[in-house]
């Protein structure tokens, strides 16, 4: 059996690595390649094409991309033409993977689309391109099922793969008192994203809120998660900021549950980071910041009025949302410090977080995913 998979950002490869894990300890002898990072190559994929740099957000950022976006294009529908494989998972990424599937399908190759596009939240009409080209689409939130099983896609909820993938390696204490930093004391947890060119933007405004946060709460420490393959200096701001008598915030590598798990309170990018700080519990203040040009080209399109996963999921806003002109230093300070003061509000809100980390569904989503991967491709087998 042959199995392709196109992934194009971490929190993709993430999943991607675990997929693959699920389908090779049910189909052994099945060869898995596809583009992809380190942890779809360190589950057993073989990497036809690597995502570093060229995963970034926005469109003006998007078109610096395009030429090396277009020669991978072309390389992994080579690769697909020769390949032949019984199934091509795409792995979010629409707007690479929309190309792709396209390309694929014309080859008579059947499509399952993992961890699915935002649909529901802007472009609704690339609903039509999934009901043409997809055979199956596996949905990783409750509220998406139904908005593609009235538009005549089929689809499954297998649930969020990241309910199984948290891993708290260290508890708090030791991580802090490792770090330098005090157990005791208030903890901010960090987490600016995970592409160059998310924190460019975002990092000098959450920069800017650390000594307003100080201010008002004199004993407060930080810990920055960083992601993989990102270099110090683009944390360098936060690091520099949020220095104090406790001491310097702590970098902390490709460990972002231990970082979660040893704060108080989350000031997170909005994406994966906000599912991830929803399972552990964890009450956030959530921004973002796009380009200027790409923000208002894209406002007129999006269907929705919240943007955080943990908001979606619980039908209504439970934590603060700063976007765009929102994303202000005194803005997020202010939000921080109300959940670091306010025992009450972070117990409520912690209490709503619990109810959005059920709705996500129960352990086991890679290994449905996979299950419902290899029905696919069983049945392109048996029609050869």
């Amino acid at each position: 059996m042959r199995i392709m998979l196109s992934c194009g950002e971490p929190s993709g490869d993430l999943y991607a690595g675990a997929l693959v894990a699920e389908l090779l300890a049910r189909e052994p002898s099945a060869e898995v390649s596809g583009f992809g990072g380190q942890r779809l190559a360190a589950a057993g994929a073989r990497l036809i094409g690597d995502f570093e740099g060229l995963s970034v957000t926005g469109l003006t950022e998007a078109i610096r991309v395009l030429p090396r976006s277009f020669a991978m294009l072309r390389r992994l529908t080579a690769a697909a033409r020769e390949l032949r494989p019984d199934v091509f998972v795409a792995i979010d990424f629409p707007d690479f993977n929309f190309r792709l599937m396209a390309k694929v399908h014309a080859l008579g190759i059947p499509v399952v689309y993992y961890i699915s596009p935002q649909l529901w939240a802007w472009r609704a009409g690339r609903m039509q391109t999934m009901k043409r080209f997809v055979t199956r689409v596996l949905v990783i939130f409750p509220f998406e099922e139904p908005l593609y099983r009235n538009a005549g896609v089929p689809v499954e909820f297998v649930g969020h793969p990241l309910v199984d993938l948290v891993q708290v390696r260290q508890p708090r204490a030791e991580l802090l008192r490792e770090r330098g930093l005090d157990p005791a004391v208030p903890t901010v947890a960090l987490l600016p994203g995970s592409r160059p060119n998310e924190l460019r933007r975002i990092v000098p405004g959450m920069a800017a809120a650390l000594p307003l946060i100080r201010a008002r709460v004199p004993s407060v420490q930080f810990l920055v998660a960083a992601a993989p393959n990102l270099p110090d200096t683009l944390f360098a701001p936060l690091l520099d900021a949020g220095a104090g008598a406790v001491g310097r915030p702590a970098l902390v590598r490709e460990r972002t549950d231990d970082v979660l798990a040893a704060s108080d309170v989350v000031v997170t990018a909005s994406g994966t980071a906000t599912v991830q700080a929803a399972l552990h519990e964890r009450p956030m203040v959530v921004v973002y910041r796009l380009s200027p040009l790409t923000y208002r080209l894209g406002k007129p399109f999006v269907r929705v009025d919240t943007y955080a996963m943990a908001n979606l999921v619980a039908g209504r806003r439970i934590v603060p949302e700063l976007i765009q002109e929102d994303f202000t230093a005194e803005r997020v300070a202010t939000e921080t410090v109300r959940f670091l003061t306010d025992g009450e509000l972070h117990a409520r809100t912690r209490e709503e977080l619990r109810r959005v980390r059920a709705r996500l569904g129960d352990r086991g989503a890679s290994g449905r995913a996979a299950d419902a991967v290899l029905a696919v491709a069983r049945t392109h087998n048996l029609r050869r």
